[in-house]
Protein backbone atom coordinates (compact mmCIF):
# COMPACT_ATOMS: atom_id res chain seq x y z
CA UNK A 1 0.00 0.00 0.00
CA UNK A 2 1.39 3.49 -0.79
CA UNK A 3 1.51 6.14 1.83
CA UNK A 4 1.21 10.05 1.05
CA UNK A 5 5.06 10.42 1.28
CA UNK A 6 5.90 7.58 -1.13
CA UNK A 7 5.28 9.86 -3.87
CA UNK A 8 7.23 12.79 -2.36
CA UNK A 9 10.22 12.35 -4.85
CA UNK A 10 7.63 12.79 -8.12
CA UNK A 11 6.30 15.79 -6.25
CA UNK A 12 9.92 17.51 -5.79
CA UNK A 13 10.90 16.44 -9.17
CA UNK A 14 7.30 18.51 -10.65
CA UNK A 15 8.27 21.53 -8.07
CA UNK A 16 12.00 21.81 -9.78
CA UNK A 17 9.97 22.32 -12.68
CA UNK A 18 7.57 25.33 -10.73
CA UNK A 19 4.23 23.00 -10.66
CA UNK A 20 2.20 24.78 -8.20
CA UNK A 21 -0.58 22.15 -8.07
CA UNK A 22 2.35 19.88 -6.93
CA UNK A 23 4.27 22.55 -4.73
CA UNK A 24 0.63 22.54 -2.87
CA UNK A 25 0.40 18.89 -2.96
CA UNK A 26 3.83 18.32 -1.41
CA UNK A 27 2.51 20.87 1.42
CA UNK A 28 -0.03 18.95 2.05
CA UNK A 29 1.43 15.53 2.10
CA UNK A 30 4.35 16.93 4.23
CA UNK A 31 3.58 19.79 6.26
CA UNK A 32 2.37 18.27 9.59
CA UNK A 33 5.48 15.95 9.86
CA UNK A 34 7.48 18.81 9.25
CA UNK A 35 5.48 21.22 11.80
CA UNK A 36 5.37 18.87 14.44
CA UNK A 37 9.27 17.98 14.56
CA UNK A 38 9.79 21.97 14.08
CA UNK A 39 7.93 22.21 17.13
CA UNK A 40 9.26 19.66 19.24
CA UNK A 41 12.73 21.44 18.20
CA UNK A 42 11.93 24.83 19.09
CA UNK A 43 8.98 24.58 21.75
CA UNK A 44 7.22 28.02 20.26
CA UNK A 45 4.41 27.58 17.82
CA UNK A 46 5.09 31.24 15.98
CA UNK A 47 8.85 30.57 15.59
CA UNK A 48 8.04 26.82 14.55
CA UNK A 49 5.67 28.22 11.67
CA UNK A 50 8.24 31.29 10.43
CA UNK A 51 10.67 28.22 10.35
CA UNK A 52 7.72 25.81 8.16
CA UNK A 53 7.36 28.84 5.69
CA UNK A 54 10.97 29.19 5.40
CA UNK A 55 11.68 25.96 4.57
CA UNK A 56 8.89 25.65 1.86
CA UNK A 57 9.93 28.87 -0.04
CA UNK A 58 13.75 27.21 -0.05
CA UNK A 59 11.82 23.87 -1.33
CA UNK A 60 10.46 25.99 -3.74
CA UNK A 61 13.47 27.80 -4.51
CA UNK A 62 15.88 24.88 -4.93
CA UNK A 63 14.13 21.51 -5.55
CA UNK A 64 16.40 21.22 -8.57
CA UNK A 65 18.93 20.63 -6.15
CA UNK A 66 17.12 17.38 -4.77
CA UNK A 67 18.91 14.43 -5.98
CA UNK A 68 16.51 11.41 -5.59
CA UNK A 69 19.69 8.93 -5.27
CA UNK A 70 20.89 10.31 -2.30
CA UNK A 71 17.71 9.81 -0.54
CA UNK A 72 14.05 10.37 0.28
CA UNK A 73 12.40 13.43 -0.29
CA UNK A 74 11.02 13.55 2.64
CA UNK A 75 14.12 13.50 4.56
CA UNK A 76 15.73 16.49 2.19
CA UNK A 77 12.67 18.19 3.12
CA UNK A 78 13.36 17.15 6.86
CA UNK A 79 16.83 18.16 6.54
CA UNK A 80 16.46 21.29 5.41
CA UNK A 81 13.84 22.18 8.00
CA UNK A 82 16.03 20.78 10.80
CA UNK A 83 18.69 22.72 9.50
CA UNK A 84 16.89 26.46 9.08
CA UNK A 85 15.59 25.21 13.16
CA UNK A 86 19.45 25.07 14.60
CA UNK A 87 20.19 28.03 13.07
CA UNK A 88 17.63 29.58 14.84
CA UNK A 89 18.33 27.99 18.26
CA UNK A 90 21.85 29.15 17.48
CA UNK A 91 20.80 32.94 17.02
CA UNK A 92 18.49 32.32 20.12
CA UNK A 93 21.53 31.28 22.33
CA UNK A 94 23.71 34.45 20.47
CA UNK A 95 20.76 36.95 21.40
CA UNK A 96 20.90 34.94 24.62
CA UNK A 97 17.17 34.22 25.18
CA UNK A 98 18.16 30.34 25.04
CA UNK A 99 20.46 29.03 27.55
CA UNK A 100 22.13 25.68 27.24
CA UNK A 101 19.94 24.20 29.58
CA UNK A 102 16.92 25.39 27.10
CA UNK A 103 18.97 23.51 24.39
CA UNK A 104 19.17 20.12 26.01
CA UNK A 105 15.35 19.91 26.47
CA UNK A 106 15.14 19.31 22.52
CA UNK A 107 15.92 15.57 23.49
CA UNK A 108 13.06 14.26 24.27
CA UNK A 109 13.45 10.55 23.44
CA UNK A 110 12.42 10.62 19.44
CA UNK A 111 9.58 8.70 20.31
CA UNK A 112 6.54 10.67 18.11
CA UNK A 113 9.19 11.05 15.06
CA UNK A 114 9.68 6.54 15.50
CA UNK A 115 5.97 5.96 16.13
CA UNK A 116 5.27 8.12 13.05
CA UNK A 117 8.50 6.35 11.23
CA UNK A 118 7.33 3.20 12.28
CA UNK A 119 3.43 4.03 10.44
CA UNK A 120 5.43 3.91 6.92
CA UNK A 121 6.70 1.50 4.90
CA UNK A 122 10.04 2.91 4.88
CA UNK A 123 10.11 4.35 8.19
CA UNK A 124 9.46 0.51 9.30
CA UNK A 125 12.82 -0.45 7.66
CA UNK A 126 15.05 2.41 9.23
CA UNK A 127 13.77 1.24 12.54
CA UNK A 128 14.83 -2.29 11.95
CA UNK A 129 18.14 -1.14 10.51
CA UNK A 130 18.69 0.96 13.63
CA UNK A 131 18.35 -2.00 15.88
CA UNK A 132 21.00 -3.75 13.87
CA UNK A 133 23.17 -1.22 15.23
CA UNK A 134 24.98 -1.28 19.19
CA UNK A 135 22.25 0.78 21.21
CA UNK A 136 24.64 3.86 22.20
CA UNK A 137 25.11 4.29 18.11
CA UNK A 138 21.78 4.31 17.59
CA UNK A 139 20.41 6.54 20.15
CA UNK A 140 23.47 8.95 18.58
CA UNK A 141 21.80 8.91 15.53
CA UNK A 142 17.92 9.30 16.30
CA UNK A 143 19.47 12.21 18.70
CA UNK A 144 21.29 13.88 15.99
CA UNK A 145 18.71 13.39 13.05
CA UNK A 146 15.60 12.88 14.84
CA UNK A 147 15.62 15.26 18.51
CA UNK A 148 18.31 17.50 15.98
CA UNK A 149 20.64 17.68 18.93
CA UNK A 150 24.50 18.91 18.39
CA UNK A 151 27.47 16.49 18.16
CA UNK A 152 28.79 17.89 20.79
CA UNK A 153 25.72 17.88 23.27
CA UNK A 154 25.50 14.07 21.80
CA UNK A 155 29.41 13.81 22.52
CA UNK A 156 28.36 15.21 25.86
CA UNK A 157 25.57 13.01 26.51
CA UNK A 158 27.85 9.97 25.93
CA UNK A 159 30.82 10.56 27.72
CA UNK A 160 32.98 10.65 24.86
CA UNK A 161 34.91 13.19 23.07
CA UNK A 162 33.72 15.10 19.71
CA UNK A 163 35.37 13.33 17.50
CA UNK A 164 34.57 10.15 18.57
CA UNK A 165 30.94 11.45 18.26
CA UNK A 166 31.34 11.99 14.63
CA UNK A 167 32.89 8.88 13.58
CA UNK A 168 30.25 7.05 15.80
CA UNK A 169 27.83 9.11 13.79
CA UNK A 170 29.41 8.58 10.02
CA UNK A 171 29.76 4.61 10.47
CA UNK A 172 26.33 4.65 11.93
CA UNK A 173 25.30 6.30 8.85
CA UNK A 174 27.22 3.96 6.29
CA UNK A 175 25.78 1.06 8.29
CA UNK A 176 22.41 2.30 7.84
CA UNK A 177 22.52 2.56 4.34
CA UNK A 178 24.35 -0.78 3.48
CA UNK A 179 20.63 -2.03 5.24
CA UNK A 180 18.35 -0.03 3.68
CA UNK A 181 20.19 -0.96 0.21
CA UNK A 182 19.80 -4.22 1.06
Amino acid sequence: MQTPLDNVADLLIRVAEQDRLAFRQLYRETSAKLYGMLLRMLGNRAEAEDVLQETYTRVWLHARRYDQDRGAGIAWIIAIGRNLAIDRLRARTREGTADAAALDTLADGAAPAEARLAAEQAGRKVLDCLGQLPADRAEAVKGAYLAGLSYQALADRHDVPLNTMRTWLRRALLKLRECIDR
